[in-house]
């Protein structure tokens, strides 16, 4: 194997849906934080969307969710949302928020599949836990990250300034209530004026932010509803 063929393989490109997984797992017993299961769905789910948004392959306000391009990714997560989308009449964000959550036990396995097949994840099947194999992988920017838990800790507990699709996730984790389960009552109380700083944060551009953020609410309102 050449070393530019052994460079391509390494490159990863995770998605939201596969960071949400990442941001769950317990390492001291590879089992995951025990979310509320609708919880995890709009998490997923708003992870689903959040990204085809930010492949402008959707566009949506609170009105309308459209197609802007209904070509595929060639992505086993994004493309079935996007061809489930693109072969209905047009609906508003809320019930695509809805559909893609219905579909969130399909989205984790593919995620966990997705995350196997690349050397991050491994799976221990005598104890039906998971366990990292690699710790390191490529985020959009490129460059060599760490993996997911442990940059968002450093973003809420720092001045570190947060990489665009960092930000995505934190808003996504606090929107559905993640954090409860992940940070101890100190750590939340510590964090929460961070996470208020970082959800104000405009680092995708305006265009792209308002249907991230058109999203979240949609998963926010989502999420609220099953604590009422």
């Amino acid at each position: 194997m050449d070393r530019k063929h052994w460079l391509r393989k390494e490159v990863t490109l995770l998605r939201f849906a596969e960071e949400i997984i990442l941001l769950l797992l317990n390492d001291k017993d590879g089992t995951f934080a025990r979310v509320p299961y609708w919880s995890l769905n709009y998490a997923l789910a708003g992870g689903v969307l959040m990204d085809l948004a930010l492949e402008n392959r959707i566009d949506t306000d609170l009105e309308n969710l459209v197609v802007l391009d209904k070509t595929p990714l060639g992505d086993s997560l994004l493309d079935p949302t996007l061809a489930n989308i693109a072969s209905d009449e047009q609906r508003d964000p809320k019930y695509w928020v809805e559909q893609t959550a219905s579909h969130a036990v399909v989205i984790r396995e593919e995620a966990l599949s997705r995350l196997v097949n690349n050397g991050i994840l491994e799976r221990r099947d005598d104890r039906f836990l998971w366990v990292f194999k690699s710790r390191r992988y490529v985020a959009i920017r490129g460059d060599a990250e760490r993996e997911v838990k442990l940059r968002i800790m450093e973003v809420l507990f720092s001045d570190t300034i947060p990489d665009p699709r960092d930000v995505v996730i934190i808003c996504l984790a606090d929107a559905c209530g993640i954090f409860d389960k992940l940070l101890t009552k100190q750590e939340l109380d510590t964090a929460s004026d961070r996470i208020k700083q970082v959800r104000q944060l405009d680092l995708i551009g305006q265009a792209m932010s308002q249907s991230i953020q058109d999203i979240e609410m949609l998963v926010t309102s989502s999420v609220q509803a099953h604590l009422y």
